[in-house]
């Protein structure tokens, strides 16, 4: 192995871990902090599209936003559902339930059943993570601005409840060139 192959694999190694480190931290962090941290204050109500377990587009509905405390969310949620949806966390890539699922459904929010995205916008995106082109309706999520992790990227939050689910970018395929990289932990999979 020569020089130059022997450093970059050191250096790679590092940056890894020091990575690691950071997110280890950042979680740590969130998790001392969390139960302080209030309920969005946002809207009370949100109009929503609702669908049938088999898909079928039932219409557009004004439900009163679904608020809990963090200790309720808790009681309904497992560690790591309540660390990617009431915290913003990320699992790791390839460890999720659905990043590999290919069977036609619906997927529906962990916390509320809200109706998120439907298997025929799901494609694999690579990452290691569930990926759709578009959500089942637009109403359903909505989009802000996330600068964890040392980045600016735009997170995508449940309509009803406002779980984070995960992050969409712009190197998705046609027809919207998006790819809504989800996490399995904020999904909940009905089979048709």
């Amino acid at each position: 192995m020569n020089e130059f192959t022997r450093r970059r694999l050191i250096y790679g190694t590092a940056t890894l871990a020091a990575y690691g480190l950071l997110l280890g931290v950042q979680r740590v962090c969130q998790s001392a902090l969390a139960d302080d941290t209030p309920e969005d204050d946002g809207p009370n109500q949100a109009a929503i599209v609702q669908f049938s377990d088999d898909g079928k587009r039932l219409g557009t509905v004004m439900l009163p936003k679904m608020r809990r405390s963090k200790p309720e969310w808790k009681k309904q949620l497992s560690p790591l559902q309540f660390d990617v949806t009431r915290r913003g966390a990320t699992e790791w890539a390839y460890t999720g339930a659905l990043y590999d699922q290919h069977a036609a459904g619906i997927y529906r929010c962990i916390d509320c059943a809200n109706a998120l995205f439907e298997s025929s916008a799901k494609f694999d995106s690579g990452t290691g993570w569930p990926s759709f082109w578009a959500p089942i309706a637009k109403e359903n999520v909505y989009t802000g601005q996330d600068v964890g992790y040392g980045m600016v990227r735009t997170e995508v939050k449940c309509s009803l409840c406002d779980a984070h689910l995960g992050h969409v970018f712009t190197d998705g395929p046609q027809p919207t060139g998006l790819r809504y990289c989800m996490n399995s932990a904020a999904l909940r999979f009905l089979p048709r």
